[in-house]
């Protein structure tokens, strides 16, 4: 299985890392892996289809905000936190931080 395209963290477009966030399932994806580190993409119950929860993955690696790692059959996420902080400093941290305070929370199913 072949590593997935993702840009390089200069490559990394804020109007694109602001869509991917703007959905309330990227957003909870977003919130769990900066709780929990690196996941399985399998391990997310986003109450939507196998299909829809792909796209959404595929949205998020292609915006910049997760790395997507083969490892044999599964494919595991994780934030590129170090990249979003050098491109947009403290822009992921004020959105964790309004979906912790229950701005975003709310919304995002869980």
């Amino acid at each position: 299985m072949a590593t997935p395209d993702q840009p390089a963290a200069a490559a990394i477009e804020l109007t694109s890392v602001m869509h991917a966030l703007s959905d309330d399932a990227r957003l909870a994806v977003v919130c769990e892996l900066a709780c929990g580190g690196e996941r399985p993409c399998g391990s997310f119950d986003l109450g939507v289809s196998k299909a829809t929860a792909s796209h959404h993955f595929r949205v998020l690696r292609e915006a910049g905000i997760t790395e997507t790692r083969v490892d044999g059959k599964r494919r595991l996420l994780s934030l590129r936190r170090d990249d979003l902080e050098a491109r947009f400093p403290g822009l992921l941290s004020a959105v964790l931080q309004a979906a912790g305070d229950g701005a975003v929370r709310d919304r995002v199913p869980v």
